[in-house]
Protein backbone atom coordinates (compact mmCIF):
# COMPACT_ATOMS: atom_id res chain seq x y z
CA UNK A 1 0.00 0.00 0.00
CA UNK A 2 1.02 3.67 -0.68
CA UNK A 3 2.65 5.35 2.18
CA UNK A 4 0.38 8.82 1.40
CA UNK A 5 -2.66 6.77 2.17
CA UNK A 6 -3.87 4.75 5.75
CA UNK A 7 -5.67 2.40 6.52
CA UNK A 8 -8.01 3.41 9.68
CA UNK A 9 -10.95 1.32 10.77
CA UNK A 10 -11.29 -0.27 7.45
CA UNK A 11 -11.32 3.27 5.63
CA UNK A 12 -9.08 4.86 3.53
CA UNK A 13 -7.89 8.76 4.57
CA UNK A 14 -4.99 11.07 2.89
CA UNK A 15 -1.83 10.66 4.51
CA UNK A 16 -1.01 13.55 7.29
CA UNK A 17 1.90 14.41 5.14
CA UNK A 18 -0.85 16.05 2.85
CA UNK A 19 -4.12 16.27 4.72
CA UNK A 20 -3.54 20.11 6.08
CA UNK A 21 -3.02 21.20 2.20
CA UNK A 22 -5.98 19.58 0.75
CA UNK A 23 -8.60 19.66 3.50
CA UNK A 24 -10.63 22.83 3.19
CA UNK A 25 -10.70 25.93 6.12
CA UNK A 26 -14.00 25.22 8.31
CA UNK A 27 -16.38 27.86 7.37
CA UNK A 28 -16.90 30.43 10.03
CA UNK A 29 -19.98 31.87 12.14
CA UNK A 30 -21.30 34.21 9.23
CA UNK A 31 -21.00 31.64 6.62
CA UNK A 32 -22.77 29.25 9.11
CA UNK A 33 -25.93 31.36 9.13
CA UNK A 34 -25.72 32.45 5.59
CA UNK A 35 -25.93 29.15 4.52
CA UNK A 36 -28.70 28.83 7.27
CA UNK A 37 -30.66 31.68 6.19
CA UNK A 38 -30.52 30.87 2.23
CA UNK A 39 -31.64 27.09 2.53
CA UNK A 40 -35.19 28.81 4.32
CA UNK A 41 -35.27 32.12 2.44
CA UNK A 42 -33.44 31.89 -0.98
CA UNK A 43 -31.37 34.81 0.49
CA UNK A 44 -28.52 34.25 -2.29
CA UNK A 45 -30.68 33.82 -5.64
CA UNK A 46 -32.21 36.80 -4.54
CA UNK A 47 -29.39 38.83 -4.10
CA UNK A 48 -27.22 37.25 -6.92
CA UNK A 49 -29.72 38.77 -9.56
CA UNK A 50 -30.10 42.11 -8.12
CA UNK A 51 -26.85 43.34 -5.98
CA UNK A 52 -25.51 43.94 -9.15
CA UNK A 53 -28.78 45.59 -11.00
CA UNK A 54 -27.38 48.54 -12.86
CA UNK A 55 -28.71 51.68 -12.17
CA UNK A 56 -28.53 55.18 -14.15
CA UNK A 57 -26.37 57.91 -12.67
CA UNK A 58 -28.33 60.76 -12.80
CA UNK A 59 -29.16 63.77 -10.92
CA UNK A 60 -32.72 64.22 -11.07
CA UNK A 61 -32.89 60.32 -10.02
CA UNK A 62 -32.10 61.75 -6.43
CA UNK A 63 -35.36 63.26 -5.96
CA UNK A 64 -36.88 60.37 -5.45
CA UNK A 65 -34.15 59.45 -3.17
CA UNK A 66 -35.19 62.93 -1.30
CA UNK A 67 -38.30 61.61 -0.76
CA UNK A 68 -37.23 58.41 0.42
CA UNK A 69 -34.72 59.90 3.09
CA UNK A 70 -36.74 62.54 4.50
CA UNK A 71 -39.70 59.94 4.89
CA UNK A 72 -37.13 57.61 7.14
CA UNK A 73 -36.46 60.73 8.90
CA UNK A 74 -40.33 61.75 9.81
CA UNK A 75 -40.74 57.51 10.91
CA UNK A 76 -37.51 58.39 13.36
CA UNK A 77 -38.23 62.07 14.32
CA UNK A 78 -42.06 60.86 14.86
CA UNK A 79 -41.03 57.79 16.93
CA UNK A 80 -39.27 60.29 19.27
CA UNK A 81 -42.09 62.65 19.60
CA UNK A 82 -44.81 60.01 20.52
CA UNK A 83 -43.10 59.22 23.20
CA UNK A 84 -43.56 62.63 24.99
CA UNK A 85 -46.78 63.77 23.15
CA UNK A 86 -50.02 63.35 25.06
CA UNK A 87 -53.15 63.55 22.40
CA UNK A 88 -56.27 64.24 24.44
CA UNK A 89 -58.48 67.10 24.32
CA UNK A 90 -58.71 67.48 27.73
CA UNK A 91 -58.56 70.73 29.60
CA UNK A 92 -55.52 71.56 31.94
CA UNK A 93 -54.41 75.10 33.55
CA UNK A 94 -50.61 75.32 32.09
CA UNK A 95 -48.11 75.65 34.85
CA UNK A 96 -44.71 75.59 32.68
CA UNK A 97 -41.55 77.01 32.64
CA UNK A 98 -42.55 79.10 29.50
CA UNK A 99 -43.81 81.83 31.78
CA UNK A 100 -45.92 83.97 28.93
CA UNK A 101 -48.48 81.04 28.96
CA UNK A 102 -49.06 80.56 32.95
CA UNK A 103 -52.26 80.45 34.20
CA UNK A 104 -53.98 80.06 30.73
CA UNK A 105 -56.21 77.52 30.02
CA UNK A 106 -55.39 74.90 27.37
CA UNK A 107 -56.02 71.30 26.23
CA UNK A 108 -53.03 68.89 27.09
CA UNK A 109 -52.22 68.48 23.71
CA UNK A 110 -51.03 71.87 23.44
CA UNK A 111 -49.43 71.80 26.79
CA UNK A 112 -47.24 68.50 25.76
CA UNK A 113 -46.35 70.10 22.71
CA UNK A 114 -45.24 73.44 24.88
CA UNK A 115 -43.27 70.59 27.36
CA UNK A 116 -41.30 68.97 23.52
CA UNK A 117 -40.62 72.02 22.96
CA UNK A 118 -38.97 73.84 26.18
CA UNK A 119 -38.60 71.02 28.83
CA UNK A 120 -37.56 67.87 26.81
CA UNK A 121 -33.86 67.77 25.85
CA UNK A 122 -33.78 68.18 21.97
CA UNK A 123 -37.39 68.15 21.56
CA UNK A 124 -37.83 71.45 19.83
CA UNK A 125 -34.38 70.93 17.50
CA UNK A 126 -36.70 67.25 16.56
CA UNK A 127 -39.90 69.06 16.44
CA UNK A 128 -38.62 71.42 13.72
CA UNK A 129 -36.97 68.80 11.89
CA UNK A 130 -40.08 66.54 11.90
CA UNK A 131 -41.77 69.78 10.28
CA UNK A 132 -39.35 70.53 7.72
CA UNK A 133 -39.18 66.60 6.56
CA UNK A 134 -42.76 66.69 6.04
CA UNK A 135 -42.31 69.84 3.30
CA UNK A 136 -39.38 68.66 1.93
CA UNK A 137 -41.12 64.64 2.04
CA UNK A 138 -43.65 66.95 -0.24
CA UNK A 139 -42.20 68.66 -2.30
CA UNK A 140 -39.27 66.39 -3.39
CA UNK A 141 -42.54 63.83 -4.06
CA UNK A 142 -44.05 66.68 -6.18
CA UNK A 143 -40.84 67.46 -8.15
CA UNK A 144 -39.96 64.05 -8.63
CA UNK A 145 -43.85 63.38 -10.00
CA UNK A 146 -43.02 66.07 -12.32
CA UNK A 147 -39.70 65.28 -13.44
CA UNK A 148 -41.66 61.69 -14.57
CA UNK A 149 -44.52 63.36 -16.43
CA UNK A 150 -42.77 65.61 -18.01
CA UNK A 151 -40.18 62.79 -19.55
CA UNK A 152 -42.70 60.56 -19.79
CA UNK A 153 -41.82 58.14 -17.29
CA UNK A 154 -45.31 56.70 -16.51
CA UNK A 155 -45.66 54.60 -19.79
CA UNK A 156 -45.69 51.03 -19.46
CA UNK A 157 -44.56 49.24 -17.82
CA UNK A 158 -44.67 51.46 -14.97
CA UNK A 159 -48.71 52.65 -14.93
CA UNK A 160 -49.11 51.10 -11.51
CA UNK A 161 -45.92 52.46 -10.26
CA UNK A 162 -47.25 55.79 -11.22
CA UNK A 163 -50.12 55.03 -9.18
CA UNK A 164 -48.43 53.74 -5.98
CA UNK A 165 -46.75 57.63 -6.06
CA UNK A 166 -49.72 59.70 -6.57
CA UNK A 167 -51.02 57.74 -3.39
CA UNK A 168 -48.28 58.66 -1.69
CA UNK A 169 -48.96 62.44 -2.57
CA UNK A 170 -52.60 61.78 -1.39
CA UNK A 171 -51.91 60.53 1.56
CA UNK A 172 -48.94 62.74 2.30
CA UNK A 173 -51.46 65.61 2.02
CA UNK A 174 -53.15 64.06 4.72
CA UNK A 175 -51.11 62.96 7.03
CA UNK A 176 -49.90 66.33 7.08
CA UNK A 177 -52.95 67.91 8.09
CA UNK A 178 -53.39 65.44 11.21
CA UNK A 179 -50.17 65.94 12.25
CA UNK A 180 -50.61 70.20 11.45
CA UNK A 181 -53.42 69.80 13.73
CA UNK A 182 -52.15 67.39 16.51
CA UNK A 183 -50.58 70.54 18.78
CA UNK A 184 -54.14 72.28 18.88
CA UNK A 185 -52.32 75.75 18.85
CA UNK A 186 -54.75 78.88 17.27
CA UNK A 187 -52.94 78.53 13.72
CA UNK A 188 -53.96 74.47 13.46
CA UNK A 189 -57.09 74.74 15.09
CA UNK A 190 -58.05 77.41 12.40
CA UNK A 191 -56.92 74.94 10.08
CA UNK A 192 -59.20 72.15 11.62
CA UNK A 193 -61.87 74.98 11.19
CA UNK A 194 -61.90 75.40 7.67
CA UNK A 195 -61.60 71.33 7.07
CA UNK A 196 -64.99 71.70 9.22
CA UNK A 197 -66.65 74.29 7.08
CA UNK A 198 -65.85 72.14 3.77
CA UNK A 199 -67.14 69.00 5.40
CA UNK A 200 -70.25 70.95 6.72
CA UNK A 201 -70.87 71.94 2.74
CA UNK A 202 -71.37 68.50 1.98
CA UNK A 203 -75.33 68.18 1.09
CA UNK A 204 -77.52 65.98 2.85
CA UNK A 205 -74.52 64.13 5.16
CA UNK A 206 -72.07 66.87 5.87
CA UNK A 207 -73.72 67.80 9.19
CA UNK A 208 -73.57 64.03 10.39
CA UNK A 209 -69.62 63.50 9.22
CA UNK A 210 -68.95 66.79 11.01
CA UNK A 211 -70.54 65.32 13.79
CA UNK A 212 -69.02 61.83 13.73
CA UNK A 213 -65.28 62.85 13.48
CA UNK A 214 -65.82 65.72 16.12
CA UNK A 215 -67.58 63.61 18.54
CA UNK A 216 -70.48 66.49 18.47
CA UNK A 217 -70.58 70.14 18.40
CA UNK A 218 -67.27 71.04 17.05
CA UNK A 219 -64.60 71.52 17.96
CA UNK A 220 -65.30 68.41 20.54
CA UNK A 221 -62.87 66.85 22.37
CA UNK A 222 -62.08 63.68 20.81
CA UNK A 223 -60.93 65.49 17.14
CA UNK A 224 -57.24 65.43 18.80
CA UNK A 225 -57.64 61.25 20.00
CA UNK A 226 -58.56 60.52 16.92
CA UNK A 227 -56.19 62.34 14.87
CA UNK A 228 -53.17 61.02 16.54
CA UNK A 229 -53.81 57.18 15.30
CA UNK A 230 -54.46 58.37 12.00
CA UNK A 231 -51.10 60.65 12.06
CA UNK A 232 -48.96 57.94 13.59
CA UNK A 233 -50.00 54.49 12.67
CA UNK A 234 -52.46 54.10 10.23
CA UNK A 235 -51.51 56.41 7.49
CA UNK A 236 -47.66 56.17 7.70
CA UNK A 237 -48.19 52.15 7.46
CA UNK A 238 -50.07 52.40 4.17
CA UNK A 239 -47.51 54.40 2.82
CA UNK A 240 -44.26 52.30 4.59
CA UNK A 241 -46.35 48.91 2.34
CA UNK A 242 -46.90 51.66 -0.92
CA UNK A 243 -42.98 52.59 -0.46
CA UNK A 244 -42.02 49.30 0.20
CA UNK A 245 -44.21 48.21 -2.97
CA UNK A 246 -42.95 51.06 -5.33
CA UNK A 247 -39.03 49.99 -4.74
CA UNK A 248 -39.83 46.28 -5.46
CA UNK A 249 -41.58 48.13 -8.87
CA UNK A 250 -38.76 50.09 -9.54
CA UNK A 251 -36.04 47.49 -9.31
CA UNK A 252 -38.49 44.93 -11.35
CA UNK A 253 -39.21 47.32 -14.02
CA UNK A 254 -35.26 48.65 -14.19
CA UNK A 255 -34.93 52.39 -13.89
CA UNK A 256 -35.49 54.56 -16.93
CA UNK A 257 -32.70 55.81 -18.40
CA UNK A 258 -32.49 59.60 -20.64
CA UNK A 259 -31.81 59.11 -24.54
CA UNK A 260 -28.07 59.17 -25.10
CA UNK A 261 -25.27 56.61 -26.95
CA UNK A 262 -25.71 53.16 -25.84
CA UNK A 263 -29.20 54.02 -24.13
CA UNK A 264 -32.13 51.50 -25.72
CA UNK A 265 -34.85 49.87 -24.37
CA UNK A 266 -33.24 46.58 -23.71
CA UNK A 267 -30.46 47.74 -21.87
CA UNK A 268 -29.01 50.27 -19.04
CA UNK A 269 -25.81 52.25 -18.51
CA UNK A 270 -24.98 53.08 -15.41
CA UNK A 271 -23.44 51.74 -12.26
CA UNK A 272 -23.88 48.51 -10.29
CA UNK A 273 -26.26 48.85 -7.13
CA UNK A 274 -23.26 47.33 -4.65
CA UNK A 275 -21.39 48.33 -3.98
CA UNK A 276 -21.36 51.96 -5.82
CA UNK A 277 -24.89 52.90 -5.79
CA UNK A 278 -25.09 51.91 -2.21
CA UNK A 279 -21.93 53.67 -1.32
CA UNK A 280 -23.98 57.04 -3.20
CA UNK A 281 -26.98 55.99 -1.64
CA UNK A 282 -25.59 56.26 1.87
CA UNK A 283 -23.62 59.47 1.67
CA UNK A 284 -26.66 61.20 0.47
CA UNK A 285 -29.05 60.19 3.19
CA UNK A 286 -26.43 61.44 5.62
CA UNK A 287 -26.57 64.61 3.65
CA UNK A 288 -30.39 65.23 3.50
CA UNK A 289 -30.20 64.41 7.12
CA UNK A 290 -27.32 67.00 7.89
CA UNK A 291 -29.78 69.76 5.99
CA UNK A 292 -32.78 69.01 7.46
CA UNK A 293 -31.15 69.40 10.85
CA UNK A 294 -29.17 72.33 9.95
CA UNK A 295 -32.95 73.58 8.67
CA UNK A 296 -34.13 72.62 11.88
CA UNK A 297 -31.69 74.21 14.47
CA UNK A 298 -31.54 77.35 12.72
CA UNK A 299 -34.88 78.19 10.72
CA UNK A 300 -37.63 78.70 13.18
CA UNK A 301 -41.13 76.64 11.83
CA UNK A 302 -44.31 76.52 13.48
CA UNK A 303 -43.65 78.02 16.72
CA UNK A 304 -46.92 76.82 18.58
CA UNK A 305 -46.00 79.18 21.66
CA UNK A 306 -46.43 82.11 19.48
CA UNK A 307 -49.96 81.31 18.18
CA UNK A 308 -51.34 80.14 21.83
CA UNK A 309 -54.01 77.62 22.29
CA UNK A 310 -57.13 77.18 20.33
CA UNK A 311 -59.86 78.98 21.12
CA UNK A 312 -62.92 78.58 18.67
CA UNK A 313 -63.79 82.47 19.08
CA UNK A 314 -60.44 83.37 18.13
CA UNK A 315 -58.47 83.36 14.40
CA UNK A 316 -54.97 83.94 14.21
CA UNK A 317 -54.13 86.92 11.33
CA UNK A 318 -52.16 85.31 8.23
CA UNK A 319 -53.40 81.40 9.01
CA UNK A 320 -52.19 79.67 6.51
CA UNK A 321 -51.48 76.22 5.86
CA UNK A 322 -48.75 74.44 4.75
CA UNK A 323 -47.72 74.97 1.04
CA UNK A 324 -49.27 71.85 0.06
CA UNK A 325 -52.87 72.46 1.13
CA UNK A 326 -52.41 75.89 -0.24
CA UNK A 327 -54.16 75.30 -3.62
CA UNK A 328 -57.09 73.69 -1.82
CA UNK A 329 -57.16 76.93 0.38
CA UNK A 330 -57.28 79.35 -2.64
CA UNK A 331 -60.31 77.55 -4.55
CA UNK A 332 -62.05 78.71 -1.85
CA UNK A 333 -60.85 81.55 -1.05
CA UNK A 334 -61.58 83.39 -4.32
CA UNK A 335 -64.73 81.89 -5.22
CA UNK A 336 -67.56 83.67 -4.65
CA UNK A 337 -70.05 83.24 -1.15
CA UNK A 338 -72.53 81.43 -3.63
CA UNK A 339 -76.10 80.00 -1.27
CA UNK A 340 -78.87 78.09 -2.62
CA UNK A 341 -81.81 77.74 0.09
CA UNK A 342 -84.08 75.39 -0.91
CA UNK A 343 -86.55 72.73 0.96
CA UNK A 344 -85.75 74.12 4.15
CA UNK A 345 -81.90 73.21 3.31
CA UNK A 346 -78.77 75.41 2.47
CA UNK A 347 -76.58 75.20 -0.07
CA UNK A 348 -73.19 76.68 -0.08
CA UNK A 349 -71.92 76.47 -3.18
CA UNK A 350 -69.05 79.26 -2.39
CA UNK A 351 -67.42 75.87 -0.30
CA UNK A 352 -69.42 72.83 -1.91
CA UNK A 353 -67.59 73.59 -5.64
CA UNK A 354 -63.94 74.33 -4.88
CA UNK A 355 -63.88 71.28 -1.96
CA UNK A 356 -65.23 68.72 -5.23
CA UNK A 357 -62.75 70.85 -7.88
CA UNK A 358 -59.60 69.48 -5.59
CA UNK A 359 -60.26 66.11 -5.57
CA UNK A 360 -60.97 66.15 -9.60
CA UNK A 361 -57.55 67.99 -9.92
CA UNK A 362 -55.69 64.89 -7.86
CA UNK A 363 -58.02 62.79 -9.65
CA UNK A 364 -56.87 63.85 -13.55
CA UNK A 365 -53.04 63.96 -12.47
CA UNK A 366 -53.74 59.70 -11.21
CA UNK A 367 -55.37 58.59 -14.61
CA UNK A 368 -53.55 60.83 -16.94
CA UNK A 369 -51.25 57.93 -17.88
CA UNK A 370 -54.29 55.92 -18.64
CA UNK A 371 -55.69 58.31 -20.52
CA UNK A 372 -52.36 59.11 -22.84
CA UNK A 373 -52.26 55.55 -23.48
CA UNK A 374 -55.83 55.50 -24.48
CA UNK A 375 -55.23 58.22 -27.33
CA UNK A 376 -51.67 56.68 -28.68
CA UNK A 377 -52.60 53.16 -28.69
CA UNK A 378 -49.44 52.55 -27.82
CA UNK A 379 -48.44 48.95 -26.27
CA UNK A 380 -44.99 48.72 -26.13
CA UNK A 381 -42.31 48.91 -23.10
CA UNK A 382 -40.75 52.15 -22.50
CA UNK A 383 -37.14 52.58 -20.70
CA UNK A 384 -35.75 55.88 -22.96
CA UNK A 385 -37.05 58.70 -21.27
CA UNK A 386 -38.43 61.76 -23.52
CA UNK A 387 -37.45 64.94 -23.66
CA UNK A 388 -39.72 67.69 -23.09
CA UNK A 389 -39.46 69.69 -26.27
CA UNK A 390 -40.24 66.62 -28.13
CA UNK A 391 -43.92 66.21 -26.43
CA UNK A 392 -44.84 70.24 -26.66
CA UNK A 393 -48.59 69.50 -25.34
CA UNK A 394 -47.81 67.11 -22.50
CA UNK A 395 -45.58 69.55 -21.15
CA UNK A 396 -47.74 72.29 -21.77
CA UNK A 397 -50.48 70.81 -19.93
CA UNK A 398 -48.04 70.46 -16.80
CA UNK A 399 -46.48 73.69 -17.25
CA UNK A 400 -50.45 75.44 -17.04
CA UNK A 401 -51.15 72.65 -14.14
CA UNK A 402 -48.80 74.15 -12.36
CA UNK A 403 -49.63 77.80 -13.10
CA UNK A 404 -53.27 77.27 -12.18
CA UNK A 405 -50.83 76.09 -8.45
CA UNK A 406 -49.33 78.95 -8.19
CA UNK A 407 -52.09 81.01 -9.13
CA UNK A 408 -54.39 79.26 -6.29
CA UNK A 409 -51.44 79.56 -4.28
CA UNK A 410 -51.36 83.36 -4.35
CA UNK A 411 -55.02 83.37 -3.65
CA UNK A 412 -54.64 81.04 -0.35
CA UNK A 413 -52.31 83.75 0.89
CA UNK A 414 -54.56 86.48 -0.15
CA UNK A 415 -54.41 88.49 2.97
CA UNK A 416 -50.29 88.09 3.62
CA UNK A 417 -49.76 89.29 0.24
CA UNK A 418 -51.91 92.19 0.66
CA UNK A 419 -50.22 93.05 3.87
CA UNK A 420 -46.61 92.59 2.81
CA UNK A 421 -47.27 94.49 -0.92
CA UNK A 422 -49.78 96.88 0.51
CA UNK A 423 -52.67 96.28 -1.74
CA UNK A 424 -56.38 96.04 -1.23
CA UNK A 425 -57.37 92.02 -0.75
CA UNK A 426 -60.33 92.58 -2.99
CA UNK A 427 -57.52 93.54 -5.59
CA UNK A 428 -56.06 90.68 -5.00
CA UNK A 429 -59.02 87.86 -5.10
CA UNK A 430 -60.58 89.55 -8.59
CA UNK A 431 -57.26 89.40 -9.87
CA UNK A 432 -56.40 85.61 -8.88
CA UNK A 433 -60.67 85.14 -10.12
CA UNK A 434 -59.72 85.59 -13.59
CA UNK A 435 -56.00 84.52 -13.69
CA UNK A 436 -57.48 81.28 -12.81
CA UNK A 437 -59.17 80.93 -16.52
CA UNK A 438 -56.97 83.06 -18.04
CA UNK A 439 -53.24 82.27 -17.22
CA UNK A 440 -53.09 78.61 -17.45
CA UNK A 441 -54.23 79.19 -21.01
CA UNK A 442 -51.27 82.02 -21.70
CA UNK A 443 -48.99 79.10 -19.97
CA UNK A 444 -49.79 76.54 -22.13
CA UNK A 445 -49.95 78.74 -25.38
CA UNK A 446 -46.26 80.18 -24.95
CA UNK A 447 -44.66 76.79 -23.39
CA UNK A 448 -45.97 75.08 -26.39
CA UNK A 449 -44.90 77.14 -29.08
CA UNK A 450 -41.07 77.60 -27.08
CA UNK A 451 -40.98 73.52 -27.64
CA UNK A 452 -41.62 74.03 -31.49
CA UNK A 453 -38.55 77.16 -31.10
CA UNK A 454 -36.49 74.29 -29.25
CA UNK A 455 -37.23 71.88 -31.65
CA UNK A 456 -36.51 73.87 -34.37
CA UNK A 457 -33.05 74.79 -33.11
CA UNK A 458 -32.17 70.88 -32.55
CA UNK A 459 -33.19 70.21 -36.30
CA UNK A 460 -30.83 72.92 -37.52
CA UNK A 461 -28.11 72.08 -35.23
CA UNK A 462 -28.42 68.34 -36.61
CA UNK A 463 -28.29 69.94 -40.37
CA UNK A 464 -25.80 72.50 -39.96
CA UNK A 465 -23.82 72.21 -36.80
CA UNK A 466 -23.04 74.20 -33.99
CA UNK A 467 -21.90 77.81 -34.40
CA UNK A 468 -18.47 78.34 -33.60
CA UNK A 469 -18.48 81.92 -33.83
CA UNK A 470 -15.83 82.33 -36.01
CA UNK A 471 -16.13 84.40 -39.31
CA UNK A 472 -14.60 83.50 -42.32
CA UNK A 473 -14.20 85.07 -45.84
CA UNK A 474 -14.94 83.38 -49.27
CA UNK A 475 -12.59 83.63 -52.03
CA UNK A 476 -15.63 85.59 -53.96
CA UNK A 477 -15.95 87.73 -50.82
CA UNK A 478 -18.53 86.77 -49.04
CA UNK A 479 -18.68 85.99 -45.04
CA UNK A 480 -20.25 83.44 -43.71
CA UNK A 481 -20.29 82.33 -40.04
CA UNK A 482 -18.01 78.25 -39.67
CA UNK A 483 -20.48 75.60 -38.42
CA UNK A 484 -18.75 72.65 -36.46
CA UNK A 485 -20.64 69.83 -36.87
CA UNK A 486 -21.77 67.87 -34.17
CA UNK A 487 -20.37 64.21 -32.84
CA UNK A 488 -21.86 61.17 -33.33
CA UNK A 489 -23.22 60.85 -29.78
CA UNK A 490 -24.99 64.39 -30.13
CA UNK A 491 -26.91 63.54 -33.33
CA UNK A 492 -28.05 60.06 -31.83
CA UNK A 493 -29.69 62.38 -28.60
CA UNK A 494 -31.37 65.28 -30.80
CA UNK A 495 -32.90 62.19 -33.48
CA UNK A 496 -33.69 59.67 -31.55
CA UNK A 497 -37.06 60.17 -30.39
CA UNK A 498 -40.12 58.23 -32.30
CA UNK A 499 -42.45 60.87 -34.59
CA UNK A 500 -45.53 58.07 -34.63
CA UNK A 501 -48.32 59.32 -36.62
CA UNK A 502 -51.75 59.97 -34.40
CA UNK A 503 -54.53 57.80 -34.31
CA UNK A 504 -57.07 58.08 -37.22
CA UNK A 505 -60.34 57.09 -37.89
CA UNK A 506 -59.93 56.46 -41.15
CA UNK A 507 -62.22 56.38 -43.59
CA UNK A 508 -65.65 56.28 -43.36
CA UNK A 509 -66.85 53.99 -45.76
CA UNK A 510 -65.05 50.37 -47.06
CA UNK A 511 -63.59 49.23 -50.54
CA UNK A 512 -66.90 47.86 -51.22
CA UNK A 513 -68.77 51.44 -50.35
CA UNK A 514 -70.44 50.58 -46.92
CA UNK A 515 -70.69 52.79 -44.33
CA UNK A 516 -68.37 52.03 -41.18
CA UNK A 517 -69.67 52.92 -37.96
CA UNK A 518 -67.61 55.58 -35.89
CA UNK A 519 -68.54 55.45 -32.15
CA UNK A 520 -68.25 58.59 -30.30
CA UNK A 521 -65.02 57.23 -28.73
CA UNK A 522 -63.20 56.32 -31.75
CA UNK A 523 -64.22 60.35 -32.94
CA UNK A 524 -62.73 61.87 -29.35
CA UNK A 525 -59.79 59.75 -29.52
CA UNK A 526 -59.40 60.99 -33.23
CA UNK A 527 -59.79 64.42 -32.16
CA UNK A 528 -57.48 64.48 -28.71
CA UNK A 529 -54.55 62.43 -30.89
CA UNK A 530 -54.30 64.70 -33.31
CA UNK A 531 -54.50 67.99 -30.51
CA UNK A 532 -51.24 65.84 -29.04
CA UNK A 533 -49.36 64.10 -31.66
CA UNK A 534 -50.59 65.87 -34.93
CA UNK A 535 -48.27 67.61 -37.43
CA UNK A 536 -48.81 70.71 -35.15
CA UNK A 537 -47.19 69.18 -32.35
CA UNK A 538 -43.69 68.46 -33.75
CA UNK A 539 -41.12 69.85 -36.39
CA UNK A 540 -40.09 67.08 -38.72
CA UNK A 541 -36.83 65.26 -37.36
CA UNK A 542 -34.27 65.97 -40.46
CA UNK A 543 -33.65 62.61 -42.63
CA UNK A 544 -30.96 61.17 -43.64
CA UNK A 545 -31.04 62.13 -47.08
CA UNK A 546 -31.45 65.92 -46.39
CA UNK A 547 -28.27 65.55 -43.76
CA UNK A 548 -26.62 63.90 -46.55
CA UNK A 549 -27.42 66.78 -48.93
CA UNK A 550 -26.45 69.16 -46.29
CA UNK A 551 -23.11 67.69 -45.28
CA UNK A 552 -21.80 66.45 -48.85
CA UNK A 553 -20.86 69.65 -50.27
CA UNK A 554 -18.92 72.70 -49.74
CA UNK A 555 -21.72 74.13 -47.25
CA UNK A 556 -21.28 76.12 -43.92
Amino acid sequence: MDDAARTVNGQARVGSSTDSARRADPPGKGEKVADWADGRLGIYSLAKANMRKVFPDHWSFMLGEVCLYSFLILILTGIYLTLFFEPSGAEVVYHGSYGPMNGIIMTKAYESTLHISFDVRGGLLIRQIHHWAALVFVAGMFVHMMRVFFTGAFRKPREINWLFGWTLLFLAILTGLTGYSLPDDLLSGTGVRFADGAILSIPIVGTYISMFLFGGEFPGHDIISRFFPIHVLLLPGIMLGLVVAHLILVFYHKHTQYPGPGHDQKSVVGMPFLPVYMAKAGGFFFLVFGVLALMGGIATINPVWAFGPYRPDLVTTGAQPDWYLGFSEGLIRVMPGWEINAWGHTLELGVLIPFSVFPLFLLAIGVYPFIEAWITGDRREHHILDRPRNTPVRTALGVAWLSLYVVLLIGGGNDIVATHLHLAINSITWFVRISVFVVPVLAFVVTKRVCLGLQRRDRDKVLHGRETGLIKMLPHGEYIEVHEPLTQESLFTLTQHEQDPPYEIGPLEDANGVRRKVTLGQRVRASLAKGMFGPDTHIPKPTEQEYREITSGDHH
